[in-house]
């Protein structure tokens, strides 16, 4: 065999190059930009050629450096490919499952132990996050995202279509305004999600045409944060039925008017083609698919 190849520089080098950006590759790679700067100038220095020329919003691939990339994007993806093959001669067999945080901790965790009762010898790894998995950099087996169902090149099988109700702190609706009527709900301040998107299309699908009123008030990433600053008094929350019935059924939260809407969007659960071949995930599949009857 030849020298010893410079890997982490080549790595470095090609995650920059397929996202344009020191940063974002530094995210994927779990390091900072400072260590992908010195890896890929190391890269560099060895060859003797400029690879990127920095711009003002990231850096772009060089002649020299265009020429190299596409050979060793697919040489990394065959490593990476090689390496799930020999995972999957493991003794024991694992999955990796990744949905948001809201949907992680209010309905898919607490059913979890039904499966590892049903399947002990099937590893289960939750990874909670609102950001988009990709399948083959993360090693994600399977993901349940909420969306209207277009994954293209993905198997994706429909679960279920959660409806939003307006929630809020006991304590402050017995305190506040009386709320008989949708446009009553414009007294208090309104908790956003992150489009500030779901008040609007739920006041109008009731007959309200709040305008920018609509579109007021906090907004948070994830119906788990909503909840909680209902919770704490903030606001009024509009969230997903599945999300918030442990809240409600403890007394944390309160239905402020109960006119349910059905929201746009649906729970799916995606895979890779190729991976339904698994037993492993396939048993998954088939065990979510019965939970959400």
């Amino acid at each position: 065999m030849g020298a010893v190849l410079p890997l982490l520089a080549l790595r470095a080098f090609t995650e920059t190059g397929r996202l344009g950006s020191l940063k974002a590759a530094a995210e994927v790679l779990g390091v900072t930009p400072g260590a992908v700067s010195q890896q890929i100038r190391l890269l560099e220095d060895r060859l003797g050629v400029a690879l990127f020329v920095r711009e003002r919003h990231g850096v772009r691939l060089t002649q020299a450096g265009a020429s190299a990339y596409p050979g060793l994007l697919r040489a990394f993806e065959q490593i990476e490919e090689s390496m799930s093959l020999l995972q999957s001669h493991s003794a024991r067999r694992a999955l990796t499952i990744s949905t948001v945080p809201s949907f992680a901790s209010s309905w898919l965790v607490p059913r979890l132990g039904g499966f590892s009762a049903l399947h002990p010898d099937i590893e289960v790894r939750v990874e909670a996050s609102s950001k988009l998995a990709d399948f083959k950099r993360d090693r994600i087996d399977v993901t349940l995202r909420h969306g209207l169902g277009h994954y293209p090149g993905l198997s994706a099988f429909r679960l279920m279509a959660p409806v939003l109700l307006p929630v809020a702190s006991p304590a402050l609706l017995a305190q506040g305004p009386a709320i008989a009527h949708p446009e009553d709900c414009l007294k208090y301040t309104l908790l956003q999600d992150a489009d500030r998107a779901d008040w609007a299309l739920w006041l109008q699908a009731h007959g309200v045409d709040a305008g920018p009123d609509a579109q007021r008030g906090p907004s948070f990433e994830d119906d788990l944060l909503l909840m909680r600053a209902a919770g704490a008094g903030q606001g009024i929350a509009l969230v997903q039925d599945t999300h918030a019935r442990e809240d409600l059924e403890s007394g944390k939260l309160a239905v402020a008017l109960d006119r349910p809407w059905p929201a746009r969007f649906a729970y799916y659960i995606v895979s890779r083609p190729d991976a339904l071949a698994r037993p492993e995930v396939q048993a998954f599949i088939d065990w979510v698919k019965a939970e959400a009857v």
